[in-house]
């Protein structure tokens, strides 16, 4: 039997197996958003569970009067002073380089994707042939050190990570989903290239700026490796690292006292991990509810075309 009800003024067929399939739909999609939610709910339970009870018993659903700790994060913040200072690299670090990875990839599709660039597949040829060939770790290190001077400078944790063939080739793929005669009727009125894509190209590509923006934001946030190679002084080091050296410090300590006959208890290292896990997580993840409108359009470039 089917029902109809009325949407705005228009009616839409509603039968038994429509509203079947939704409710199915929404069954896996409920089960999949717990599956996703509950590893990290563990591990915030976890950051304060008490480390005697985690080697004794392991991780608790559920944090009681017997349990709780704040041991894990006290170890952590025993200098604050240093998780602030690598606070601070770590989002300059994002919010500089995520800014100028878009514009320049950004640009560089918009260039590639116009068809009265000449050139634009040879150019292209170029940036395909850098993701199937690389020069390798030493000559890397060896380039970025002795030539290019990035040893204990904050833009050895910028420049490395500003651009990305993948993102490029989105941005090129979009921008040439764009109607060029938008582009056209703007030169006959006299604008010019830069005009063109801060004026219109940029405004309309919002989606894949936003799904980009999350991507590159993403990987300085979580950025150690740069720092291993080209930082010694812990006054530049950022958040990834910082708390990778708390960690490895915390695991000698361990060892140090077992040696010793020592409680390895009295060192929270269990606790100790779940709290980096969620101070390392935790503000990257208040990014995405404001990102996830234009996420989810972004998502589907070149999925359909049009």
């Amino acid at each position: 039997m089917i029902k109809e009800k009325r949407v705005k003024g228009t009616r839409i067929k509603s039968s038994w197996d429509t509203k079947l399939f939704h409710v199915i739909g929404y069954f896996f999609v409920a089960f999949f958003a717990l599956a996703c939610a509950i590893p990290f709910y563990l591990v915030l339970t976890g950051s304060f569970t008490d480390e005697k009870w985690i080697l004794s018993k392991g991780y608790s659903f559920w944090l009681t009067s017997e349990n709780i700790s704040l041991e894990g994060y006290a170890t952590i913040f025993r200098s604050p002073e240093k998780i602030l200072s690598a606070y601070g690299v770590t989002i300059f670090v994002t919010i500089v380089g995520t800014t100028l990875a878009i514009l320049l990839v950004t640009m560089t599709g918009y260039v590639l994707s116009r068809p009265d660039f000449p050139w634009r597949n040879g150019v292209s040829l170029f940036f395909f042939f850098t993701t199937l060939f690389s020069g390798g770790l030493v000559p890397y290190y060896l380039l970025c050190t002795q030539y290019l001077n990035f040893k204990n400078h904050i833009y050895a944790l910028i420049i490395p990570g500003l651009f990305s063939v993948w993102n490029m080739v989105i941005a090129k793929s979009f921008m040439k989903g764009i109607p060029n005669e938008l582009v056209e009727s703007a030169q006959m009125d006299g604008a010019g290239d830069l005009l063109i894509y801060f004026r219109i190209m940029m405004p309309l590509s919002k989606p894949m700026i936003a799904t980009l923006s999350l991507f590159t934001a993403l990987g300085y946030w979580n950025d150690w490796y740069n720092c291993m190679l080209f930082i010694s002084d812990d006054k530049k080091y950022n958040l990834q690292y910082t708390l990778q050296n708390l960690l490895r410090s915390a695991e000698f300590i361990t060892k140090i006292a077992y040696e010793q006959g020592r409680t390895v208890a009295s060192v929270p290292s269990e606790s100790m991990k779940l709290a980096m896990t969620v101070i390392a997580i935790g503000p990257i993840i208040m990014l995405y509810p404001f990102l996830q409108k234009y996420f989810v359009k972004g998502m589907t470039i070149g999925s359909v075309k049009g």
